[in-house]
């Protein structure tokens, strides 16, 4: 995402965070990827006053706005800052810059579109989360931006989402991961247009396509509207000390096994 949807990830944030009220979860330690300077850091630290904040900064974000946007709402900010990496080193290497078992909360918003391979980074929200800990995302759906695949205009340069995954896909590929009780459910939001200039900002800030801004584009073929599917989702880790199953069989570390010791009476 850039600057000018900011708004966007603003507004998904708030639902997502809507779809937490059902949820009972004592949170020390929350991930957001990507962090931003938004209003959603106002939001977690009502619902999360004493959890500190851990970022995966999006890339081109300012990290003193940022730094700026969570201490105004949370003072505990000041003294105990979390752990910082960006959007540019998990997408080179895979992996958040966080150790093992850190986290309570991974809050993940409009993400998983932009990357090659979804799979991985459920593997490292496994990695980082604690026992019983909750990863909760959003992302574009395959529907998204769906008016425009009729374009011919040779000043737009159109893309597919990078993992254009519906929620099916999502949901079976949390389980392969070992999460527990995955939810998944998407909503479809109409954008209108007055002016076709925004129409064109707005694409390109979700990356659905490349304007050449050498060209004039061809107003008149343009939509007035765009569709966007975002899809939502949680799941929990639990059951961390079980190995990862194998042909249904999953396999536990003899060291989460107990033995009962029976003193005999005589």
């Amino acid at each position: 995402m850039t600057q000018p949807i900011k708004w966007l990830q603003d507004e998904i944030a708030e639902r997502m965070l809507q779809k937490l009220d059902i949820v009972k979860l004592d949170v020390r330690d929350i991930l957001l990827i990507p962090d931003f300077p938004g209003n959603h850091h106002a939001s977690l630290a009502k619902r999360f006053p004493r959890a500190r904040i851990h970022s995966v900064i999006e890339d081109g974000s300012s990290r003193f706005q940022l730094w700026i946007s969570k201490t105004a709402v949370n003072w505990r900010s000041l003294f105990s800052g979390g752990a910082v990496g960006s959007l540019s080193h998990l997408r080179d290497n895979n992996k958040f810059s966080i150790s093992d078992h850190s986290v309570d909360l991974i809050f993940s918003n409009l993400l998983l579109q932009d990357l090659v391979d979804p799979k991985l980074f459920l593997r490292e929200c496994w990695r980082v989360l604690r026992e019983g800990g909750l990863v909760v995302f959003s992302y574009l759906g395959p529907d998204t931006g769906k008016e425009l695949r009729a374009l011919s205009s040779s000043s737009l340069q159109l893309k597919n989402l990078i993992s254009p995954w519906d929620m099916h896909d999502l949901g079976d590929a949390l389980v392969v991961e070992r999460f527990a009780d995955p939810v998944m459910d998407m909503e479809y939001l109409t954008l209108d247009y007055q002016k076709s200039e925004l129409l064109l900002s707005d694409i390109e800030a979700l990356g659905l396509a490349n304007v050449n801004h050498h060209l004039d584009v061809e107003i008149d073929d343009l939509p007035h509207k765009l569709t966007l599917e975002i899809v939502y989702g949680h799941a929990w880790a639990i059951g961390k000390h079980l190995a990862k199953s194998h042909d249904s069989v999953a396999f536990i570390d003899v060291n989460q096994i107990g033995r009962k010791t029976r003193t005999d009476s005589h």
